[in-house]
């Protein structure tokens, strides 16, 4: 049920049914997420899946996140570093998951083990243009989101989804190829050689079949004497005489004429998915294969590590430098406006008054050590003072 509402305030508005009365946050409200105007948000990828984190408890907003992009664009404030540490701690767990089960394959099988690398495998050129119109495409659904207009964000979803559909099938494609390579290089087992057709058993022993005659015919002495029970128990015995008969001359198979090939035939040949983790068999066909690729496991892990890539690359470019007073104005306002938020004007009033002595209070001291006269700080506060009051 939280994920359809979620779902349904991602189409149509947090505010859909009208009953809500609408709260004018602010970007570095405690309740907004970061990550989501950082640019990607784990809650919203891994929905219905087994790495499914809940829907997001903090409020998703373009509005807010287009606020964010143009402070961030002048340099004062920046949640990157946020984004990034959270998706390393995927990607980090996400790489454990892969080392354990490639020890695990090897242990089995030591081909096994060589993770094939689908990141290289299935790159190619049309792979990568159409990766570049989902990204434009899903870029036209947030301005249409933002504009409100969500039979047109509808539409470019529908068009993204057919574009992953499309990516899926080729890459499906490039991989399959890969996959026919390396089984063509996996030594095929030596079928068994076919069975003989085994002779009849030969008769019991005379002891045997002596026993097993007379039983036959206290059996039908006793019949013709209206002894049915007793007949039928005769019968038995016989039967059961010639059973251990014929299990004493059985031949007893030997365990050691069984190979390991015979054993493992059946060996499905695993390979791992170096970006979810996923196994997949060198048997899969192009559907199954398919299957994976646009699922949103996959989807999801491929997206956070091309965004940490991102992250990475403007994380080396030069930092914009931000003076100390503009930081410290900046805590300032956000403080003041958390208090106003919160209907306490009286207090915010104090605080206002009480950060106007505070600051000429150190003006005045830098201005009278600055000009080495000490002799006339007491002038200059009567006239502080003054202009205070």
């Amino acid at each position: 049920m939280d994920a359809m509402r979620k779902q349904l305030d991602v189409l149509m508005g947090a505010n859909r049914n009208g009953d809500v009365r609408e709260v004018n946050r602010k970007y570095f409200d405690r309740d907004v997420c970061r990550l989501f105007l950082a640019g990607l948000c784990p809650h919203d990828l891994f929905q219905l899946t087994k790495m499914d984190l809940g829907p997001c408890p903090k409020v998703h907003s373009l509005q807010l996140r287009k606020d964010y992009e143009e402070v961030k664009a002048k340099g004062t404030e920046n949640f990157d570093r946020e984004l990034e540490d959270m998706i390393d701690r995927l990607i980090v767990e996400c790489e454990r998951k892969i080392q354990r089960a490639l020890k695990r394959l090897a242990d089995e099988d030591a081909k096994a083990a060589i993770a094939i690398s689908v990141s290289e495998v299935t790159q190619s050129e049309e792979v990568a243009q159409l990766s570049k119109e989902i990204k434009e495409k899903m870029k036209e659904a947030d301005i249409f989101d933002f504009e409100g207009k969500t039979d047109d964000k509808i539409k470019t979803m529908e068009l993204v989804e057919e574009l992953r559909s499309k990516r899926a099938d080729l890459q499906a494609t490039l991989l399959l190829d890969a996959f026919n390579k390396d089984r063509a290089a996996i030594p095929q087992p030596i079928p068994p050689p076919q069975m003989a057709t085994l002779p009849a058993p030969p008769p019991p022993d005379a002891r045997t079949q002596e026993l097993i005659n007379e039983k036959l015919s206290k059996a039908e002495a006793l019949g013709e004497q209206g002894m049915v029970e007793e007949a039928q128990k005769a019968l038995e015995e016989a039967e059961a005489l010639k059973k251990l008969a014929a299990a004493r001359q059985e031949p007893v198979p030997d365990p050691s004429k069984y190979s390991v090939a015979d054993v493992r035939i059946t060996d499905q040949k695993l390979r791992l998915c170096d970006i979810c983790g996923a196994f997949l068999s060198v048997y899969d066909n192009d559907r199954r294969l398919a299957d994976h690729f646009g699922g949103k496991l996959h989807l999801g892990y491929m997206l956070i590590r091309e965004k940490l890539k991102e992250l990475q690359v403007h994380s080396c470019m030069p930092k914009v430098r931000v003076r100390w007073w503009e930081r410290l104005n900046k805590v300032v306002f956000q403080i003041l406006y958390t208090l106003k938020q919160r209907n306490l004007h009286h207090f915010v009033n104090t605080c206002i008054l009480f950060l106007k002595i505070v600051w000429l209070f150190f003006f005045v001291v830098f201005l009278s050590l600055l000009s080495c006269k000490f002799e006339h700080l007491y002038q200059v506060l009567n006239v502080m003072s003054h202009f205070l009051l």
